[in-house]
């Protein structure tokens, strides 16, 4: 009987440490950002020491005093485990998922975060764009008044009035310049938060049905043990192999299953209703988004409502005959550089936002 069971034991230890030798180091996820290089490179080795673990086979040696009457002996081999065998390959299962995840958290994080300032940014450059376009105009405007000056066709005053709404738009500039600099705004992902919100769930729930079949392998274990032993009291040239076989199976396995399921859909509640989790963050965002849609257009209404107001006044002054007429053409002129900004600042701006809103959600 035991010669039979050694050889039962045999190959099974040695397919153990066939796949103990193999390399299956976890492939990591090629990714552009260092810090989820760096976490997957962390998981993958600590999951390949203890797959290592796992996988390797226990050297044993002792000496027992059997109880059936027999002389002492010394015994030694090995002892492994086919539940550790699957907890290896479990193991590295695991440490790949939560590689999948933390690079999904990642770009949903970083997409959600950086959404606002990227429109921000967005708006500034064209505002900036607009501004340089009225300042063409106004060149040119002032320019033409200077001449009218320089012939006395025109007042100094009118000229001054001029000179102030260029010193607005240099200061606009400088304002517009130094808030683009201050925004800091990573390359975006090129997805949908909707899109980048679901793989995170479904990573996450990839990542807790891997823990969740790791935690049930501890329900059952098939131990196997080969070995010699030889008597040594009194030393007798014996020896002789054995082996051994050992199944063990818990009794509140279907207790522990049912405990695990019921975290995994705790688990599962609970992300969805963190504070800080990318859910609901990507919440957050659409409401921001929306408030941000509702402003602008308000915003818009009264710009527009003010530009009709100085075109009807302009239509008044079309061909100013007088120096107060050309003074007041000469404002209303200008006025409407600045509602020009404004207008088309608003309008990139609804736009912007409603393009979001589209495509993301």
């Amino acid at each position: 009987m035991v010669s039979k069971r050694f050889f039962i034991c045999a190959p099974l230890l040695l397919i153990a440490a066939c796949a103990f030798s193999e390399n299956t180091d976890v492939t990591q996820p090629s990714n552009s950002l260092a810090d989820e290089q760096a976490y997957c490179q962390y998981v993958t080795e600590q999951a390949a020491a203890q797959r290592d673990l796992l996988l390797a086979p226990s050297a044993i040696a002792g000496v027992t005093q059997p109880n059936t009457g027999l002389p002492m002996q010394f015994v030694w081999g090995l002892s492994g485990s086919v539940s550790n065998v699957r907890k290896a390959v479990l193991t590295t299962d695991a440490a790949r998922k939560s590689c999948d995840l933390y690079n999904a958290t990642t770009a949903a994080q970083q997409s959600i975060q950086y959404a606002l300032p990227g429109l921000e940014k967005q708006a500034l450059e064209h505002r900036l764009d607009l501004i340089q376009q009225a300042s063409g105009k106004l060149d040119a405007a002032i320019a033409a008044t200077t001449k009218m000056v320089d012939a006395q066709n025109a007042t100094r005053p009118m000229l001054f009035s001029l000179e102030t709404t260029r010193i607005k738009l240099g200061a606009d500039k400088a304002d517009t310049q130094t808030k683009i600099a201050a925004l800091y705004t990573p390359v975006p992902v090129n997805a949908p938060v909707k899109q980048l919100v679901a793989e995170k769930q479904r990573s996450e729930a990839n990542e807790q049905e891997a823990l969740d079949k790791l935690n049930r392998q501890n329900n059952w274990d098939i131990s196997l043990s080969i070995g010699a032993h030889q008597q040594i009291n009194p030393l007798v040239n014996n020896t002789s192999p054995y082996g051994a076989i050992t199944v063990s199976y818990n009794l509140a396995s279907r207790a522990i299953n049912k405990h695990l399921d019921q975290a995994a859909d705790s688990y599962a509640s609970w992300k969805k209703v963190q504070e800080n989790d990318v859910t609901s963050n990507a919440a957050i965002l659409k409401s921001q988004v929306t408030a941000g849609i509702s402003v602008q257009t308000n915003r818009l209404k009264a710009l527009q409502e003010q530009q009709k107001l100085v075109e009807s006044n302009l239509q008044l002054v079309a061909e100013p005959d007088t120096t107060a007429a050309l003074d007041f053409h000469n404002q209303l002129s200008t006025t409407q550089l600045l509602l020009g900004i404004e207008i088309g600042d608003a309008t990139f701006r609804l736009e912007q936002l409603q393009n979001f809103m589209e495509s993301n959600y």
